[in-house]
């Protein structure tokens, strides 16, 4: 039985744990990366008047959906914003998802086309770019890296400023990386020596099990990542051919049985 390392926070796993153990397949949590919120309720009233100056919100995943619906629980009024108003980014399915989970109607969220060949901003621009207008508003909700600065790329942003629209950033969370013991190390040299399939779906998780394994031999290395990004950042750091699956499951598992 193929064995598959699931590298995302623990929080975002289980669909993906759930879903490759029903196709047959020994999916193992390696989470790479932990999140942890950084808003307060103190923080609650500012950042709701902000998402209220907004005429759009972009998510840049799931825990941005989550970390902000914690803050702004007790806040009245801040799902109802975008029943009628802000309209609601994101890039993928499980961020829409979450979006929905917390009462923000299907028709106020923008996506990418189904049709997509990747869940990314450049996607999703081409179904938002006509709403940036001069003076358009979008607020960012996005996490921090273990530095407190701002993480995630700054392309959607230059395209708003391209248009004369204007950004700003929240961050309702932080992400750091998970610590590997040395018995951990040992479990990823494990993990490679056998042959088992690696998944990434985030640059940050590779960087951080590569940043923490010295001196580990990578040419043998199998993985399936989500993104061509990630799948160059994988072979400058010593990965020979990581596979590119494309949106959907259905890809994901047909990449992680091609390199069983």
């Amino acid at each position: 039985m193929t064995q598959v390392l699931v590298t995302r926070p623990l929080q975002d796993a289980a669909t993906w744990i759930l879903a490759l153990k029903h196709a047959g397949l020994e999916a193992v949590e390696f989470p790479l990366l932990q999140v942890n919120a950084t808003l307060t309720s103190k923080e609650a009233p500012a950042v709701l008047q902000r998402l209220q100056q907004s005429q759009a919100v972009m998510f840049v995943s799931a825990n941005a959906v989550r970390f902000l619906a914690e803050a702004l629980k007790h806040q009245a009024g801040w799902v109802e914003h975008f029943t009628s108003q802000a309209r609601v980014w994101c890039t993928g399915p499980g961020t829409a998802a979450a979006l929905l989970k917390v009462g923000i109607p299907a028709s106020q969220i923008d996506q990418p086309a189904v049709t997509a060949a990747q869940l990314d901003s450049e996607a999703l621009w081409a179904q938002v770019q006509k709403q940036a207008t001069l003076g358009f508003q979008v607020l960012f909700i996005r996490g921090t890296d273990e530095t407190g600065a701002i993480a995630g790329r700054d392309w959607l942003v230059q395209q708003l400023e391209h248009k004369g629209a204007s950004a700003q950033a929240i961050a309702a969370y932080q992400r750091v990386p998970t610590p590997l013991t040395a018995l951990l190390q040992a479990q990823v040299q494990q993990h490679v020596a056998r042959g088992a399939v690696w998944l990434f779906s985030s640059s940050a998780c590779l960087q951080s099990l590569v940043d923490q394994c010295h001196g580990q031999d990578w040419s043998t290395a199998k993985a399936v990542v989500t993104h061509p990004r990630i799948a160059a950042l994988a072979q400058q750091l010593g990965w020979p051919r990581p596979s590119i699956a494309a949106p959907g499951l259905d890809s994901m598992l047909a990449s992680i049985k091609s390199l069983a």
